[in-house]
């Protein structure tokens, strides 16, 4: 019978790390006597980062003797105590590869019902000072698992560990973790831990996703066309060529006071690759004829599958690109142009479709209304869109065209200061702004899928909104245009600096030029760095990460241009066109969109 050896607990407290800090729950210490298991967490325990640890479903982490047994050997150390991994329980028995999702256990006065593998996490390897040490757990399959407490009560070390139900499907950690982790990801073994109640939420949303790939489902064509992994992040077909291509502006068109419309064609008159709804183009352009090229994101906004593609540009009063284009870019002019890409792709469903915008915002999900409108889709699509008045309006009568062609559209229009001459009722449906009084008021399905673009404080509000109203997380998806929110997990942050060339700029002679497109910022690369990741953070530029070590995908990165080599190499490849940053190093000049 399995036992109880040690119960450890700690609470969050601040460890500096690489110049920053990190408050972090994982230096757990053993407790003698007994401790009561509670449903979100032992007594005296508690994790400094609530987003990936702790909580009903992640309430005790377990981890077994034979792998400290093994990474003692591997590791070729000796120091190892208990908590070391920062384990609730360490544990003689319950093998990875034996303990099943949805197994029951009793210990002492508590029950426990196994709900996932570990999440892998940076903080492991800062507290066994192994900074690879989330990739080697999956890649050894030795990863721990978590339990939620079905039963509050008392335990403490030495206690027996009496299993007293067995999960559906027989399905252990060791396979769920590779599942999700390892390449290859099987239909039937998706569908068969899909099949266990007991799976946390999280995994359960992940499998979903990779099982929509697996059927083919995805409008982006698979994961077999793209790669990448999409049970741990958004991923995108593959762009339709590297880096940039000339194309010629065979259009221009006023669309408000303030957004113009440029429509470009292949400089050498082939038809373009048809774009998905909700995607966006790379321009690259060089105003100052002596300074760095300047690239910037636009959105498409005109007819997916049309043989040219169109953007719509806001013109900042002082946007150097903006102002560039408005001013100096005419008809029979080229702009180098990355092929279409992102990841705010209108899904093929039957569910109904909420496209909110604000400003310029509006014109991914315009190409997606024009998308559903050549259908013409059944759907109940809602279109919300907020402007300051009407000429501020852009694409005001071409929305209501492509409304009329939809059985079940229906137009909500938001003017928060209607001049004199906007007609209620006709040009607009109310004066203000939406919020969540109005948006409830609106009533709108609980099961359709929301699209929401404009500015941060309009798709935070939107968001909520919608979730007030009934819809989930899952069902709502947003399209940034600026530079991505930064996830850090359990760094401690002050105000964000803006971005900036790196304070110290290593000796010997600098390598290739890696740009960040969304903050315009260009610098040249020394191996001294480490990897893009670490230059990035170096520049104060927005990132995302986790594991750092090629595991988790959270700082995928679309790459517009150029190559990187990894070490180590990640454990399954990015999507197409994208790079872990986590882990690579340029290899010739990049840009990444960041």
């Amino acid at each position: 019978m399995a036992t109880l050896t040690s119960v450890n607990v700690g609470l969050p407290k601040d460890v500096a790390w690489r110049g920053a800090t990190v408050r972090t729950g994982i230096w757990k210490r053993p407790v003698t006597g007994p401790v009561t298991a509670r449903r979100l967490n032992l007594d005296g325990d508690g994790q400094g980062d609530l987003a990936g640890h702790g909580g009903e479903q992640r309430a005790v982490l377990v981890y077994q003797l034979d792998s400290y047994r093994h990474w003692q050997q591997h590791m070729k150390r000796d120091d190892f105590v208990p908590g070391q991994f920062g384990e609730n329980f360490t544990v003689d028995g319950l093998a990875d590869d034996e303990v099943c999702i949805g197994d029951r256990y009793r210990i002492g006065d508590a029950v426990f019902e196994v709900t996932q593998p570990r999440v892998t996490c940076y903080r492991v390897g800062l507290r066994l000072g192994e900074p690879q040490m989330a990739a080697l757990l999956v890649s050894h399959h030795r990863p721990g698992f978590y339990m939620r407490v079905l039963t509050e009560g008392r335990v403490r070390a030495g206690d027996e560990i009496a299993k007293i139900a067995s999960g559906p499907e027989a399905m252990t950690v060791a396979q769920t973790d590779a599942l999700l982790y390892l390449p290859g990801h099987p239909r039937p073994e998706l569908e068969r831990a899909l099949r266990v109640p007991a799976l946390s939420p999280g995994w359960q949303t992940s499998f979903r996703a990779l099982l929509a790939d697996a059927d083919g489902g995805s409008q982006a064509g698979g994961s077999q066309a793209r790669g990448g992994n999409s049970g741990l992040t958004n991923t995108a077909p593959p762009p339709a060529w590297p880096g940039f291509r000339p194309q010629e502006i065979v259009g221009i068109e006023p669309e408000s006071a303030s957004i113009f419309s440029l429509t470009l064609a292949s400089a050498d008159r082939e038809p373009l690759p048809a774009a998905l709804p909700g995607q966006y183009l790379g321009i690259r352009m060089r105003p100052d004829p002596q300074g760095p090229p300047v690239i910037r994101n636009y959105s498409l906004s005109g007819r997916p599958g049309a043989q040219t593609y169109r953007i719509s540009v806001k013109q900042e009063p002082h946007g150097v690109a903006s102002t560039y284009l408005h001013q100096h870019m005419k008809v029979g002019d080229i702009l180098d142009v990355a092929a279409p890409r992102g990841t705010f792709l209108l899904k093929n469903a039957d569910t109904p479709v909420l496209l909110l915008s604000a400003g310029i915002g509006v014109t991914p999900v315009l190409a997606m209304l024009q998308a559903l409108a050549a259908q013409p889709s059944p759907r109940p699509i809602w279109w919300l869109h907020a402007a300051r008045d009407g000429e501020n309006h852009p694409f005001a009568e071409e929305v209501r065209t492509l409304l009329a062609r939809l059985p079940a559209g229906r137009s909500f229009v938001s003017y928060s200061t209607p001049r004199d001459t906007d007609r209620p009722g006709v040009d607009y449906t109310f004066a203000g702004r939406f919020d969540l009084g109005r948006i409830s008021g609106l009533k709108p399905p609980q099961d359709a899928d929301a699209y929401i673009c404009g500015p941060d404080a309009f798709m935070t509000d939107m968001t909520e909104a919608l979730k007030a109203c009934g819809l989930s997380a899952s069902r709502i998806h947003t399209e940034i245009f600026g530079a991505v929110s930064a996830v850090n997990p359990g760094v401690v942050t002050g105000p964000a600096p803006a971005p900036h060339q790196p304070a110290r700029v290593p000796g010997g002679r600098p390598g290739p030029s890696v740009s960040f497109a969304r903050t315009g910022l260009t610098t040249p690369w020394h191996p001294e760095y480490g990897t893009l990741l670490e230059l990035a953070e170096a520049c104060d530029v927005p990132v995302r990460w986790s594991c750092r070590t090629g595991v988790c995908h959270t700082c995928e990165t679309a790459l517009v241009t150029g190559g990187v080599d990894y070490s180590p190499d990640p454990v399954e490849p990015p999507a197409q066109g994208s790079a872990l940053i986590c882990c690579s190093t340029p290899t010739a000049d990049v840009v990444l969109d960041l």
